[in-house]
């Protein structure tokens, strides 16, 4: 009689084609494992996700269950909390009507999606790894405080999904140690580090100087510290470009700093290949992040910035993770996060005074570790155990 396959359901939001890192590499892991296991998909649907399958040829074997989107980054909180619920009663139906014996689960999005994987698990007899790619609610609660009773509770109810898992996924050591010290969990701590978006088909040729951020401009990304310290530069008389791409709270902002200074852009979204050339072609990529929330994210541009090329300008604390990451592997400067000190840093780059000879210009160690081969080599052997 022919073994039956176990079944594997993988959770995750943010998924191909809009989200092309943690997106496809879910999608590569989903269809190698579709040859040994009955594999499921429950995600957000922002494109259409059926046609793109069927156009690109992709997801041979999986199923998919696409729930549709009702907000993106830049929404506001009310209507993003709906889209979460929303989402979250749809990942119980599909638990329910599905009954998989293996469950990945993800904090996209946070809390209450895991917490009810777990219960799932413990009724029906199932294991999930739960994959934290940030901590919540420690991660919101750093820019928009969360009322301290609603706070405890759900931090209460992710300790109690972290202590059940079969394994936990993170990115940092540090995120490690905060997960161990706030939840007690006996589970083993994995860390993995999030691949970067191909780079395949990308002219690295000489660079040009100046600033590019691609990503998100969000509340954790000190968005408005840049634009004082941009629009003071360019009032003391820089020259030097800022190019800026994504979407989130600040587009807005920065589209408005884009309209008053000649040397600042903003392109708005754009594709991932254009976010990688982008940043193939200038060269320092600005990584700014609030110091607190280090110790439960990270940010997840930072893999595409190292195989750009571009040296990186980390705007935080020192002794933060983001920046011992940036010092360790010699991939650029640490500026402290005020407006003086950027100032002075953007004048020093225009004038050639800050030398890069000490910095990793081959960075080839880092790009394999980095690469999608050995994000899903990882990732199945932690998660399937081959």
């Amino acid at each position: 009689m022919k073994q039956r396959k176990e079944k594997l359901l993988i959770i995750n939001r943010s998924f191909w084609p809009i989200y092309p890192v943690i997106g496809e590499a879910l999608l590569r892991f989903a269809e190698r494992q579709a040859e040994d296991h009955e594999v499921g998909v429950v995600l957000q649907d922002h494109a259409g996700i059926r046609q793109q399958l069927t156009e690109h040829n992709r997801g041979q074997g999986v199923k998919f269950f696409p729930c549709k989107a009702w907000s993106i980054s830049g929404s506001g909180i009310f209507r993003r909390i709906i889209d979460a619920v929303f989402f979250m009663c749809w990942v119980l139906i599909v638990l329910l009507w599905q009954r998989p014996t293996k469950v990945y689960v993800s904090t996209d999005p946070p809390v209450i999606v895991p917490f009810i994987v777990m219960l799932y698990s413990k009724l029906f007899g199932a294991s999930y790894v739960y994959h934290l790619q940030d901590i919540h609610p420690e991660a919101a609660n750093v820019v928009i405080p969360v009322n301290p009773l609603m706070y405890r509770f759900f931090r209460w109810l992710d300790s109690v999904t972290m202590r059940q898992a079969s394994l936990l996924i993170t990115i940092t050591e540090e995120m490690a140690c905060e997960i161990k010290d706030r939840s007690s969990t006996q589970a083993p701590v994995k860390i993995l580090a999030n691949p970067s978006v191909a780079f395949e088909g990308i002219t690295v040729a000489d660079k040009q100087v100046g600033f590019t951020f691609c990503g998100n401009a969000g509340r954790l990304q000190r968005i408005p510290l840049l634009i004082d310290a941009i629009s003071a530069y360019c009032d003391q008389g820089g020259s030097l470009p800022f190019v800026f791409a994504g979407g989130g709270v600040y587009s807005g902002a920065l589209k408005g700093l884009a309209a008053k200074y000649s040397n600042v852009t903003y392109k708005g979204l754009i594709s991932p290949t254009e976010a990688a050339q982008l940043n193939a072609n200038y060269q320092w990529a600005l990584l700014p992040i609030e110091d607190e929330v280090t110790r439960y994210a990270f940010p997840s541009k930072s893999s595409s910035y190292v195989y750009s090329g571009a040296f990186i300008v980390a705007v935080c604390g020192s002794q933060t993770s983001v920046a011992q990451w940036v010092a360790e592997h010699q991939l650029g400067e640490v500026v402290p996060p005020n407006v003086a000190s950027l100032i002075e840093f953007f004048f020093a780059v225009e004038k050639n005074q800050i030398d890069i000879s000490s910095f990793d210009t081959d960075r080839s160690q880092l790009k394999d570790s980095l690469s999608f081969e050995v994000f899903l080599t990882k990732l199945t052997a932690l998660v399937i155990g081959k």
